[in-house]
């Protein structure tokens, strides 16, 4: 016997039947939506989350650049030369940014080694490594300067044999530019094709100088024996985001010679923020050309007014300004001394301002 269906039955089983179809067109949008989502994060990610390595995690400059990669969405391993190490580390970055950092590994800069090992699948190795004490106590010798040239020779040839790309972002020193006997005498403005003297380092004893000049030297000329990309940062004296309060261990050394840097106008300095801002950037612009040194300040120390404040901060009077009471009679006046800067980072302004247009269409 046929089962009749009602009008009203009927109708309710369209309407249940609609209801489903109705369901089934919204669902399948949803997962379309939701498929496209998928696709530009994964883009994104594919673009943005790649693994990079940071030497000397516990470092100054090292825990702002890992702070600022993380930001920009990179996975970072960090190395570190000594266990004891991680504890300056976790003081430096919070425990949420600590968490956040995908491994920390012990690897001294020169155990060629231990750094293939910590830079293997890594897309890009930022060197910030440097053999200054961080507490303060050493300083920086000749013998640190030896060590360090070795360290960044190793380091290259790591990223060369280990890192998925063959990428190295190396953090010199505006040292390795500005120190020259000849300068006295000379009017020419310092800019990246400008190398400090090694003799007239050695005989001055300017270590840090001779150091990060022979390491940086050696980065390149092993980047060329091993076809890894190479950039290098040559920042003035680290500073902390708020002027005039300087990094008190890495000033130390980098001031030796500072009176003769300031009448010379030629002591800068840069905000360890936008510093490691810099470092994401001109990695990032490697796709597009970025290559050779910058040279990176944000500011000239040129008067007497700047150089007191950094005197001050650091507690260190006379360091740049000498016997103030024979600089000038009028301490009124003293903030309208101003010394004529001879030093320029050009290159690293018209990298960041071609870099805009195409920053703007991603966003």
């Amino acid at each position: 016997m046929m089962m009749m269906m009602t009008t009203t039955e009927k109708f309710k089983g369209e309407e249940v039947l609609l209801s489903r179809e109705l369901k089934g067109i919204a669902y399948a949008e949803k997962q379309r939506r939701c498929n496209i989502g998928e696709a530009f994060i994964s883009g994104l990610k594919a673009r943005e989350r790649k693994l990079v390595c940071v030497t000397s995690g516990n470092s100054y400059l090292g825990a702002h650049l890992i702070k600022e990669l993380l930001v920009h969405g990179y996975f970072v391993r960090a190395t570190i030369q000594n266990q004891g190490d991680m504890e300056d580390m976790k003081r430096l970055l919070s425990s949420e940014e600590m968490s956040q950092v995908e491994s920390v590994v012990v690897a001294k800069m020169v155990d060629l080694g231990s750094l293939c090992e910590a830079f293997r699948g890594c897309h890009a190795v930022f060197h910030t490594s440097s053999f200054i004490d961080p507490h303060g106590v050493a300083g920086y010798t000749e013998r640190m300067g030896f060590l360090e040239t070795e360290g960044a020779r190793n380091v290259v040839e790591a990223c060369s044999r280990a890192a998925y790309v063959k990428r190295c972002v190396f953090t010199s020193s505006l040292l390795a530019s500005i120190w020259n006997e000849h300068d006295d005498n000379s009017d020419q403005t310092v800019d990246e094709n400008c190398w400090s003297d090694e003799e007239f380092c050695r005989e001055k004893k300017l270590w840090l100088a001779l150091g990060k000049t022979r390491a940086e030297k050696a980065a390149w000329i092993k980047s060329k024996e091993t076809k890894v990309k190479l950039v290098t940062l040559c920042p003035g004296l680290n500073m902390a985001p708020s002027f005039p309060i300087a990094h008190h261990e890495t000033s130390f050394p980098y001031l030796k010679g500072g009176r003769t840097m300031f009448q010379r106008g030629v002591l800068a300095t840069q905000d360890v923020d936008k510093l490691a801002k810099a470092h994401v950037q001109v990695y990032e612009e490697m796709d597009y050309g970025a290559c050779g040194r910058y040279l990176c300040y944000d500011r000239i120390v040129n008067t007497l007014e700047e150089a007191i404040q950094i005197e001050n901060g650091l507690k260190l009077h006379g360091l740049l300004s000498g016997d103030r009471n024979n600089i000038i009679a009028d301490q009124s006046n003293i903030a309208e001394i101003t010394i004529p800067a001879r030093v320029t980072n050009s290159k690293l302004t018209r990298l960041s301002r071609n870099a805009l247009p195409r920053l703007s269409r991603t966003r």
